[in-house]
């Protein structure tokens, strides 16, 4: 399996037979994040952004918008239901997690949380092998509770989204906040992200993915 990061919460999941999508948008320059391929797409939150960019995915994906249970290309997806902000979503919206099996990897892709899980949602999500996980505050979850998060889930592979990069103007932290927190500085980060079930860490790895800008 092959991990790209094409900004915030937009990864593309390239499995041998099928690509899943998250969260996608259009890139200003019209540069290769617009040319993708995908099988699947899942959408976390209400987002025009995403209708635009899923006009120029081809071929046609299968969509999910929200909770629920689906099974699309031999892939399980579970979405489970969350919220932006800590007031239940009256701030900023509703938020669907979703947990993936995939070519024998669990996946999770928490989205625009912004909140601390309960013990229910922990229990639906499962054990986790790969998270991608919001760390810049202001409109997710910050660093200190995505730590929280961290400890609490125990995934073997933990990819930080959702962060400060020259290439955004949202108001958000830079990443070194999480790092810091998490006790994983020094870290480099890299192009794509390979991984099979056979060579999962046995201890938490946080891996960062280079900024798409």
């Amino acid at each position: 399996m092959e991990i790209n990061w094409l900004g915030q919460s937009y990864f593309r999941i390239k499995g041998k037979q099928v690509t899943v999508l998250t969260d996608p948008f259009l890139a200003e320059n019209g540069n290769t994040l617009n040319r993708v391929t995908a099988n699947v797409i899942c959408l976390s939150y209400a987002n025009p952004a995403a209708d635009a960019a899923i006009e120029k995915i081809s071929p046609e994906p299968y969509i999910i918008r929200g909770p629920g249970e689906y099974e699309v290309s031999n892939v399980l997806v579970i979405g489970v239901p969350s919220y932006q902000d800590e007031n239940k979503g009256s701030i900023r919206g509703k938020n669907t997690i979703y947990a993936l099996e995939f070519e024998e990897l669990s996946i999770c892709h928490l989205g625009r949380l912004g909140h601390l899980l309960n013990d229910e949602q922990i229990e639906m999500i499962g054990n986790v092998d790969i998270l991608f996980l919001p760390v810049g505050g202001n409109i997710t979850i910050n660093a200190a509770l995505a730590a929280k998060l961290v400890r609490s889930m125990e995934p073997k592979i933990v990819i930080p989204m959702h962060y400060k990069t020259p290439g955004t103007n949202l108001e958000l932290d830079p990443v070194d906040k999480f790092l810091s927190e998490i006790g994983a500085q020094g870290i480099t980060a890299q192009p794509k992200f390979n991984i099979t079930k056979n060579n999962l860490p046995q201890a938490t790895q946080v891996i960062l993915l280079d900024n798409p800008s």
